[in-house]
């Protein structure tokens, strides 16, 4: 079940909402988490034991920790989690992937089983190692109500596709929250808001990518062939952003505040910044499940492999490494998502080197302060920037490595490709307003405009007449919304698959 379904708009959340404000507060926790594995066991009901054992034997995994913090039993408890969560993601995710790439690259026949992947397996599989992983670290207690700890893993609003939701964040809300109808109100329009990139934008673009990819490598126009990946990353954009959005709004209508996932990503004037606004809870799990504790391992003097020698750059260099090899896997099971992750661990690395030497300069030259960059830096930087994750979004659409490569090979006209054509002149005549409105949207300049015009008109005490006109742009984005919803059959997303 997809949130911009119409099963779950006009069924599933009324029930979910009406049960829930009816209930006995003390009860409504019970209620959410019985909700919630309806709601998985409606696209996934042979795998909802494999959600249900994850929870019973993460929930026990913290106890034994939190019952053995002082001894050594508490890291074989660790070790244990990690080899079956892990185990089970590699399972059904990557089992038949390595397979098939045995078979490829040994010749051998071995049996590839064909196991289905449960959706959002790699969502809460994370969130349940988060959990344990503090209990470990002391930065949090155990739960020791099993049925809240399976709330906080299975809840639907971020249970197939995220956001990866930190237990720490929502430990005191739940059991603790407040429902308040401005909260409420605040998670309707964050929906709808959701809804609309997703079924408005997302899904219409989808067609401009979805035909460019199509398209022999040699009948792509080099123009054509660059709006098929502007037109993907846009999608992506507007499909995972839209999804969190709705996920974050769904949170508070029943009083949970879910943190941010993006901050206008495609602004970014670095790889860096571009990973710290672009799904931002993954990136902050990897962070601190990964990075750290790799850098820390490996500049540790009892290491007995790098013995403390190998210095902080090798130890921030090897960290990256580990953890964008791992970022990409998490992504799926192919070697397009494993070069995903290469890919941007070598403009990370690049970009940390240069900076890296611009401090040293600065010091060397007793530039207390970062010159700040010019107008043309700024848009060279931006540039760059764009140009890295639209060829870094096509290893992530390519179905395999070679793919990519031949879409690379067209856009820059390999095959002989021409520049325009009469095909490309009609498709940018049927784009000409959803493209450039979709890159506008892209960017806070909706945002920005809309706060100086609330200052202005708050200053001429005409603020309740603007909240009117808001309030009649959500229902008539709902509206609309819900009127392709109904109407068209093409609504995935992309995440699912991850």
């Amino acid at each position: 079940m997809v949130f911009s379904s119409t099963i779950f708009i006009f069924l599933f959340l009324p029930i979910c909402l009406t049960g829930y404000y009816l209930i006995n507060p003390k009860y409504q926790n019970v209620f959410l988490l019985i909700m919630s594995l309806l709601f998985y066991a409606w696209g996934e009901p042979q795998f909802v034991l494999v959600l249900i054992i994850s929870i019973f034997l993460n929930y026990w995994f913290a106890i034994f920790i939190s019952k053995n913090m002082n001894s050594p039993i508490k890291n074989i408890f660790v070790v244990l989690m990690l080899v079956y969560n892990l185990g089970v993601l590699f399972v059904f995710k990557y089992l038949n992937f390595a397979i098939g790439s045995i078979n490829t690259i040994t010749g051998a026949r071995l049996m590839i089983p064909g196991i289905a992947l449960p959706i959002g397996i790699s969502f809460f599989t994370f969130q349940a190692i988060s959990y344990v992983l503090d209990v470990a670290f002391g930065k949090v207690k155990e739960q020791k109500n099993i049925l809240n700890l399976a709330l906080y893993i299975a809840f639907f609003p971020q249970l197939i596709a995220g956001p990866i939701v930190r237990y720490n964040s929502i430990e005191e809300q739940i059991n603790n929250r407040a429902s308040t109808r401005e909260l409420f109100a605040e998670g309707v329009k964050r929906f709808v808001v959701g809804l609309s990139k997703k079924i408005i934008l997302s899904n219409m673009i989808a067609t401009l990518s979805d035909t460019v990819f199509a398209m022999q490598y040699e009948q792509r126009t080099i123009l054509m062939a660059w709006m098929g990946v502007i037109a993907y990353c846009l999608q992506l954009y507007f499909d995972f952003s839209g999804y969190s959005d709705m996920a974050i709004g769904l949170g508070k209508m029943f009083g949970f505040s879910f943190e941010e996932n993006f901050n206008y990503p495609y602004i970014s004037k670095s790889i860096v910044e571009y990973w710290s606004r672009w799904h931002i809870s993954l990136g902050q799990w990897l962070r601190d499940y990964l990075y750290t504790p790799v850098f820390r391992s490996v500049i540790d003097k009892k290491n007995i492999i790098t013995k403390n020698k190998i210095g902080l750059a090798g130890a921030d260099l090897t960290a990256l490494f580990i953890t964008w090899i791992f970022a990409g896997i998490w992504h799926g099971a192919g070697w397009n998502y494993i070069l995903y992750g290469l890919y941007y661990f070598a403009f990370i690395a690049l970009e940390r080197q240069i900076e890296s030497y611009q401090k040293r300069r600065r010091k060397r030259l007793k530039i207390k302060k970062k010159v700040n960059d010019t107008v043309f830096q700024s848009v060279l930087k931006h540039l760059y920037t764009l140009f890295v994750v639209c060829f870094g979004q096509l290893l992530f659409k390519s179905s395999s490595v070679h793919d990519a490569l031949y879409s690379i090979k067209a856009m820059f006209g390999g095959y002989g490709n021409s520049i325009l054509d009469i095909q490309t002149v009609r498709v940018l005549r049927e784009y000409r307003i959803l493209l450039p409105l979709c890159i506008i949207l892209c960017t806070p300049i909706i945002q920005a405009l809309s706060t100086q015009v609330r200052k202005k008109l708050y200053r001429y005490n005409v603020i309740s007449c603007l909240n009117v006109v808001s309030q009649l742009i959500y229902i008539a984005l709902f509206i609309v919304a819900v009127s392709y919803t109904v109407t068209s059959t093409y609504n995935p997303f992309i995440y699912f698959n991850f």
